[in-house]
């Protein structure tokens, strides 16, 4: 996140570099930046004279640079944005080019490279010069543990307050998709005004996640075996699905079925330094040591099996494919009997 705070300084600043390779696997900064890039740079009169924009997989570095050695019309700059840049190929009399134009770029032209979902090969010459030319700024994914504080960190963007857990709610909701998370934050200006409170009413009204009836609440119960309740969650939210994809709730699973195992393992280990190998936020150890009473390591290495049975029953994968409903039930019933039911 740093390196894109640089750039959008730089934007922001009109102090612009000749060339911009935005790089990683997180997509969402990469995006912001990109768009800065298109509404802030030119002025729009300029826009349709100095502006281009070209995709990765309908040109080549060759047909970049060309663009990038014109000179611009009527103004002091031109921008060229080339958007999934992962997309290109990179063949060896091209990299000798691109080499070339990285030692000697046109100072008129602002060249932006918006590489998603992956980072540029750190062994080949192009990432190297682009390193030692700082022209290469990284979109790394941002961590698990620091996904509530980043959702309260945005809200309060937003110019918004939030109540207790709703952060927490958000990220155990939404996951990491940090596209997903601001749009739906984006959607409440509809409904709220600066200084209001983002609460769970608001959340389950607009957001589509119960306050009661959701993963988080599903984990918990769960994880305390409270054998009613996550029944309970469970149908209500198979009856649901369209506020409750069965992928996104197996994967939330996953992840802290796995991170018990991992936990397992680390007891004795104070509580900081086992939610820093962890990755997770000190709040949560707690939750894993509860659990970690019902679950001991064999039958939660266990519950990882039947987590991905489920996965593949969801998909239709080698077995006959099953409704959400059906998934959320049985998937629920296994974990709360895993120590009685017998792994295919």
């Amino acid at each position: 996140m740093k390196d894109i705070e640089i750039v959008l300084k730089s934007i922001k600043n009109k102090e612009f570099l000749p060339i911009y390779f935005l790089h990683g696997e997180e997509p969402y900064y990469i995006d912001v930046a990109t768009k800065h890039f298109e509404n802030d740079v030119l002025e729009e009169d300029e826009k349709a004279f100095n502006q281009t924009v070209v995709y990765g997989k309908d040109t080549n570095y060759g047909e970049i640079l060309s663009l990038a050695r014109q000179y611009p019309m009527m103004g002091d700059k031109q921008l060229i944005i080339v958007k999934e840049a992962q997309d290109l190929k990179l063949e060896e009399s091209e990299s000798d080019a691109f080499l070339a134009y990285l030692n000697a770029p046109v100072e008129s032209t602002i060249l932006v490279f918006a590489h998603k979902h992956k980072k540029l090969d750190s062994r080949k010459k192009v990432s190297k010069e682009l390193t030692t030319k700082k022209f290469l700024f990284l979109s790394d994914k941002i961590k698990d543990s620091q996904l509530a504080t980043w959702i309260q960190s945005e809200i309060e963007k937003f110019g918004y307050k939030a109540a207790p857990n709703v952060s927490f709610l958000l990220a155990e909701y939404l996951g990491s998709d940090l596209s997903r998370i601001a749009n739906e934050l984006n959607k409440l200006k509809l409904v709220l005004k600066e200084g209001d409170v983002l609460d769970n009413k608001i959340v389950e009204e607009h957001i589509g996640i119960s306050k009661d009836y959701n993963i988080f609440e599903l984990q918990k119960a769960l994880a305390t075996k409270n054998k009613e309740r996550a029944f309970k969650i469970a149908y209500y939210m198979g009856k649901n699905k369209k506020s409750n994809p069965i992928q996104m709730s197996i994967g939330a699973l996953y992840k802290f079925f796995s991170d018990l195992v991992m936990y397992h393992t680390l007891i004795g280990q104070s509580p900081s330094v086992i939610a820093k190998e962890i990755g997770v936020n000190p709040y949560a150890i707690q939750n894993f040591a509860e659990a970690a009473r019902f679950y001991p390591l064999k039958l939660a290495t266990r519950i990882i099996s039947v987590i991905r049975e489920m996965d593949l029953k969801s998909k239709g994968l080698g077995v006959r494919q099953m409704e959400d409903d059906e998934i959320y039930v049985e998937m629920t019933f296994k974990i709360l009997n895993i120590d009685q039911i017998k792994i295919n």
